[in-house]
């Protein structure tokens, strides 16, 4: 398999400010991309930190998978996200490996995903994601303060302005 990044790993808090004010204004982390993903009922802040790239994610509302996560679980990591060459390649040799993978989508050209189950990978969710674009650049304008107003929202895994976005072209499973 050829593993191109690790690209973020994901932190579920139920206190979405508390942690940007943490990880940006406290570590000095730089805020990316991030806004509200109405399928999944979730709301993400992506932060660049000196070598590792962080995802802060909290839920939308009671209904969401991340509040049930929380509830169980509680506040921390939540999944890794790595880039791969070929998913479906990636996911034939790590089943091949025994290792059990879930929620295969390979719908979108911008977000390929498929995820190792956390009973398969030590404990941890591991997402397997190709893509043909960059996750690493800040849209012009938008902040972190944008996306904890709500006013940013994910649309076919890109971010617009909310009263901006189109309607949605693809629904995703599983999470970020």
């Amino acid at each position: 398999m050829n593993l191109q990044a690790i690209d973020h790993i994901a932190i579920a808090t139920a206190d979405l400010p508390g942690a940007v004010h943490l990880f940006c204004d406290v570590l000095g982390g730089r805020f990316v991309l991030g806004g509200d993903d109405a399928v999944k009922s979730i709301r993400t802040v992506q932060v660049q930190l000196p070598h590792v790239k962080l995802e802060l994610m909290t839920p939308l509302d009671e209904g969401s998978y991340l509040h049930r996560y929380l509830e169980r679980h509680g506040q921390g990591f939540h999944h890794m996200t790595i880039f791969v060459d070929d998913l479906l390649q990636a996911v034939s040799e790590v089943e091949e490996q025994g290792y059990e993978t879930v929620d295969l989508n390979p719908s979108h050209p911008a977000w390929r995903e498929a995820y190792i189950r956390p009973r398969s990978g030590f404990g941890t969710l591991l997402q397997l994601v190709q893509t043909d674009r960059r996750w690493d650049v800040t849209k012009p304008g938008m902040t972190a303060a944008d996306v904890l107003a709500g006013r940013i929202v994910w649309v076919d895994h890109d971010v617009w302005w909310r009263d901006e976005a189109p309607e949605p072209t693809v629904t995703a499973p599983g999470g970020s």
